[in-house]
């Protein structure tokens, strides 16, 4: 079973591991120690509880789209027509295109508090540092 160092629980969640201590020391988080006394969480326990992190969809609405990414927006590219806007999401880089128009009425601009929402069929899901089991090389 995959369990995880209070600094990797902290990386994934997005917070310090000072932060996952104080959970754990709190009860709020489940964890164990391993054979050298290091404090350890079980990946189905840190999921259980990041699920529980995570706040309704809407945000104060009601929408069907649930990948949700607040962050800060770091650029605006504008040309004629379109906008790109890049967001600083936690460790994260979201990037969306839109009209320019959007992006005006908006108000997008480097230091603005924006919301990523995103509606996907298609979501890529990549396990870090496996090789794909293509047969090609």
């Amino acid at each position: 079973m995959t369990t995880f160092r209070i600094s990797e629980a902290a990386a994934l969640l997005g917070v310090s591991a000072d932060t996952v201590r104080r959970w754990v020391d709190a009860g709020r988080l489940a964890a164990g120690r391993d054979e050298h006394g290091h404090r350890r969480i079980e990946g189905a326990d840190l999921a259980a509880f990041a699920r529980a992190q995570i706040g309704s969809p809407g945000e104060g609405g009601r929408s069907s789209a649930r990948n949700r990414f607040r962050g800060i927006v770091t650029e605006v590219i504008r040309d004629a027509v379109m906008a790109q806007v890049e967001i600083a999401a936690g460790p994260f880089r979201v990037v969306s295109l839109m009209s320019r128009q959007a992006a005006d009425e908006l108000g997008l601009e480097p230091g603005v508090v924006a919301v990523a929402v995103i509606k996907s069929t298609n979501v890529v899901v990549e396990i870090p540092g496996h090789e794909r089991a293509t047969g090609q090389q």
